[in-house]
């Protein structure tokens, strides 16, 4: 007999993308098949999805677009519903995982018309547009923080916290301590942006540097994340800093970097959180505040009332402030290493391994390994 097909509809940004490649190998792991079901990105995947049997649909996003787009969406979206009919009667899974993100909506309708157990997982502190269009259809709610916003009180029976899961990369570096600072040594500093890097991060991070006295600059390290085309200009900041400055537009050995990270400076999409509570580092974050219903904020609330990190508004996030606060912590190691343990206490390092348990007993039994 074939083990069981088990579905994932994901597709988008790496917040959705990311727990669905660490669920796809923890189930891999345990002996079932997997098919992803995607948009027409999905094409660009790598790694355990990239691998995986791809069927791909339409779909279009809706919030925050024009009138006409909105129509154009609809009508990918319903185009997209009735591929996935057709799919779901053909590969007939015995259970659909979806991740947020337009591209999950098809294949989580057809879903759910075609009686199949359905799990939906939500990576930010906000539940998505997408995932609130089908929050009162599917069967579990899987939620990475442990309060989300715009989730009706009726629907308290579905959720399951269980944590955000991570990229293998970011787990293998689980097992690297936080190494506090110490005496006159090396300080190493991570600065993130996202996929592309942030502006404001490349504007107020090497001007707050500058600020801070000649002794401490020396002993600075920092890894940088900048968009390409601000690349030359913060080079240029940190010339005759005396600072040690690594700048990429995109870093490949991120877990690697952030494992060995003193403090961590960041926006708080959903995969940065999880990676920094996953690996326990003190981060001060910096939320994008034109994301649709501002969910990188609720992001860092959570992780800054759990005593994880510091949350910093991108209004406020100037040279000076920043300056003052880098001054003041870089020179309290016992207040970082605090703030270390509290992120590690916020994560949820087993969050893939619940999420497959989940997911899997919602499988009837005479199906399941």
């Amino acid at each position: 007999m074939n083990a069981p097909l088990i579905a994932l509809a994901a597709g988008g940004t790496g917040g959705h993308v990311f727990p669905a490649e660490a669920l796809a190998s923890t189930l891999l792991e345990r002996g079932y098949r997997l098919a992803l079901i995607t948009d027409k990105r999905g094409a660009a995947y790598g790694g355990t999805l990239g691998s995986l049997e791809t069927h791909r649909i339409s779909a279009g996003g809706i919030a925050g677009r024009g009138r006409l787009a909105k129509l154009r969406a609809m009508a990918e979206l319903t185009i997209g519903v009735f591929q996935a009919h057709g799919l779901i009667k053909r590969i007939m899974p015995a259970a659909v995982v979806g991740f947020g993100g337009y591209a999950s909506v098809p294949g989580m309708v057809a879903a759910v018309l075609g009686g199949v157990p359905t799990v939906m997982h939500e990576q930010n502190a906000v539940l998505g547009r997408a995932n609130r269009l089908l929050a009162g259809k599917v069967a579990r709610i899987a939620t990475s923080f442990a309060e989300v916003e715009h989730i009706d009180a009726r629907l308290a029976a579905k959720l399951v916290h269980t944590g955000m899961p991570v990229r293998a990369a970011i787990d293998a570096q689980r097992h690297v301590p936080y190494a506090p600072i110490t005496g006159d040594g090396p300080i190493h500093l991570v600065v993130l942006g996202g996929s592309q890097g942030a502006r404001i991060l490349s504007e107020v991070v090497p001007a707050a540097l500058m600020r801070l006295p000649e002794s401490l600059r020396r002993r600075i390290r920092i890894a940088q994340q900048c968009r390409p085309e601000d690349l030359e200009a913060v080079g240029k900041a940190y010339e005759g800093s005396g600072i040690d400055a690594t700048l990429q537009s995109f870093f490949s050995d991120v877990p690697e970097r952030l494992a060995g990270a003193h403090l961590v400076i960041a926006r708080a999409g959903a995969s940065t959180v999880a990676e920094l509570t996953a690996l326990g580092r003190p981060a001060i974050l910096v939320p994008y505040p034109f994301a649709i219903d501002d969910h990188q904020t609720a992001n860092a609330h959570a992780v800054e009332d759990s005593g994880g990190a510091w949350l910093i508004g991108q209004d406020a996030f100037t040279a000076e402030t920043l300056s003052a606060r880098l001054d003041s912590l870089l020179g309290q190691p016992e207040a970082l290493t605090r703030t270390a343990e509290c992120a590690a206490r916020a994560g949820r390092p087993d969050a893939a391994a619940r999420l497959a348990d989940l997911v899997i007993g919602l499988i009837p039994a005479d199906r399941r390994l």
